[in-house]
């Protein structure tokens, strides 16, 4: 029998050194200057770290507000990591991210850390961070709706290959009517009550942006309320338009479930929370379009069991990673061994969900750690057994969980 203490130096360096493909961020390229998060300020600004401050900090919500992102940067430093020990999931990301790129931290000084992030190293930032967190690429959050992003897109920006796309839907889905001004505003016929040429333009609008962008799937966030089929106009937009346009580019569908939206509008983003969401329609979607491929992760860690359970009943359904409020590496252990004893190969156990460049680093480090110490009670259990463990089977699990179970579904036709 392979030593136990031998299977677990395959697994530390397989799972160490294997690249990974981040599946989901909402990072991106250096080019799209606008959008670009990447240094100290955009780390300790946050919405995990302002949500923590304002629970510790006496400052009135109006008073943070009204403050420079820097002075809320140093406010959040100054409350979570000079005042209170950094604790935290969030907090230890911060210190795990300097500490990896060489930033003495001990003097707790935010004004010598920043000294590390000049404006006219940001290129070299990009380069220097996809190094550190062993990151092949990452897929981006797409939003055509989005102005800004648009402007991009529509310039002919150049995009670093480094950074895939996702087609980002929730207005689409879940803002209409009030959004079919601005799709009939871009050349769409199209109207609020979903009448005349409506259905055929919200096709043929998502089927220019798919030739425009080359998206590796098509996303949406949705509530913990969210059923389907429904009687409303999201359940129609899907069937009569996003599914079929899927399914003849043969793009995954992502469902991110769970998420109740504005529960404190005085957090503004760090006021979002999370509720138990309806499982059944995540078969019945999977069931009804069984030429559809579908991705989901859900937020409440009650759902994960379930969802597993799923991915067990439609081959056309892929489970991925510990979403928002299950990144922290209790849950993302807890979640990933049951995974794994439920589905063996055939789920992707994490993404980075990464705003800020720099949360490559910390979540991807925190999260190899996890997946390598629930690899190796894994193979050990098999080597009990008397199965023989290979190093070469070992380097293949990581390398499916990290890059090649995702790469496998986008390439599958069903």
């Amino acid at each position: 029998m392979v030593p136990a203490a031998t299977i677990a130096q395959w697994v530390k360096n397989a799972v160490e050194q294997t690249a990974v493909h981040d599946l989901h961020t909402h990072l991106f390229p250096p080019s799209f200057k606008k959008l670009v998060l990447w240094d100290i300020d955009d780390l300790l600004t946050y919405h995990y770290l302002i949500a923590e401050t304002l629970r510790l900090s006496d400052i009135s919500y109006e008073a943070y507000w009204g403050m420079t992102k820097a002075q809320q940067a140093q406010h959040i430093w100054q409350t979570l990591f000079v005042e209170n020990p950094p604790l935290s999931e969030a907090c230890r990301g911060i210190l795990t991210v300097l500490s990896k790129l060489g930033i003495d931290t001990s003097t707790r000084d935010l004004g010598a850390i920043r000294r590390h992030f000049p404006a006219s190293e940001m290129q070299r930032f990009f380069d220097r961070t996809f190094q550190v967190a062993n990151c092949s690429g990452v897929v981006m959050t797409n939003d055509p709706l989005d102005p800004v992003e648009r402007e991009y897109w529509q310039s002919g920006t150049e995009v670093d290959p480094r950074f895939k796309t996702a087609l980002r839907i929730d207005r689409i889905l879940l803002d209409w009517p009030a959004v079919a001004k601005d799709v009939s505003d871009l050349g769409y016929r199209v109207s609020g009550d979903i009448s005349g040429q409506t259905t055929a333009e919200v096709r043929r609008f998502l089927e220019d942006w798919v030739k425009r962008i080359k998206p590796l799937y098509v996303a949406c966030s949705l509530s913990p309320t969210w059923r389907y089929p429904d009687d409303n106009v999201t359940t129609r937009i899907l069937d009569q338009c996003v599914l079929p346009v899927a399914r003849e580019h043969n793009l995954p569908m992502a469902l991110m479930v769970g998420v109740t939206r504005g529960t404190n509008p005085q957090l503004r983003l760090a006021g979002d929370a999370v509720g138990k969401s309806d499982i059944t329609s995540i078969h019945r979607i999977c069931a009804t379009n069984p030429r559809n491929k579908f991705m989901c992760t859900m937020l409440a860690r009650e759902n994960t069991h379930e969802l597993a359970v799923a991915a067990r009943k439609h081959r056309n359904l892929l489970v991925f990673g510990c979403w928002w409020f299950l990144n922290n590496p209790s849950l993302i252990e807890e979640t990933t061994r049951m995974r794994i004893e439920l589905l063996g190969p055939s789920f992707v156990p994490q993404h980075s969900d990464a705003r800020v460049l720099l949360q490559l680093i910390y979540k991807w480090d925190h999260s190899r750690t996890v997946l390598a110490k629930v690899l190796t009670d894994k193979f050990v259990d098999l080597a009990a057994t008397g199965w023989n463990v290979t190093q070469n089977e070992v380097t293949s699990a990581a390398k499916g969980y990290l890059a090649g179970q995702f790469q496998r579904f986008i390439d599958m036709k069903i």
